[in-house]
């Protein structure tokens, strides 16, 4: 699932709740991404506010939900991972898809590649923002703004993207409503 919010004045304590929410429910990668980066550049404010609401929400219950936070640079700070949080910017999107377009072009200059070999599976792993980390399913798009703002825009090609007024305020009976539209959804491939 990515989580993006095209809203001004992030939250991090609504935020730290859709977090634990998409853990609780059993997802198992999660992006974080508002288009001004805010929140990557406050990450560990954001991971304090997962923590703080993971055991406010969860309670006793805290040991089953953990949680790897995919930008930690620390072994120590990665926690036995049951979901994966990877907090994004607008540098994670196109940025990424031009820097991968610029590796290719230095492999084909140096003979290593021809231009022929670039295919969806060679642009996938050339892409940095997403190692390891597979293409969402679902995006939840908070804000009145109807795009996504840079969000990853090759990883999102097959995705399903639900609007929500806002991430401020939210409740939990607006994020599982968002869920069950997508569970209900007939994705048919270009068909």
């Amino acid at each position: 699932v990515g989580l993006v919010v095209t809203e001004e004045e992030p939250s991090y304590a609504d935020m730290a709740s859709l977090v634990v929410w998409c853990m609780a429910v059993g997802i198992s990668y999660v992006s974080v991404y508002d288009h001004n980066g805010i929140f990557k550049r406050n990450n560990s404010r954001l991971m304090d506010e997962i923590l703080k609401q993971q055991q406010e929400l969860l309670g006793l219950d805290c040991s089953k939900y953990t949680m790897e936070f995919a930008n930690q640079e620390k072994a120590d700070q990665v926690l036995n991972c049951q979901s994966t949080l990877k907090v994004l910017s607008p540098e994670d999107g196109k940025a990424d898809i031009i820097k991968a377009a610029q590796n290719f072009c230095q492999l084909v200059a140096q003979q290593q590649r021809t231009y022929t070999d670039l295919d969806v599976n060679e642009l996938d792993n050339l892409l940095s923002s997403t190692n390891g980390f597979p293409d969402p399913d679902l995006v939840l798009k908070f804000g009145p703004v109807d795009s996504t703002l840079g969000f990853l825009p090759w990883h999102i090609r097959l995705t399903e993207i639900i609007s929500l007024p806002s991430h401020q305020n939210i409740s939990y009976e607006d994020f599982f409503s968002a869920l069950h539209r997508y569970a209900a959804c007939e994705q048919r491939w270009g068909k």
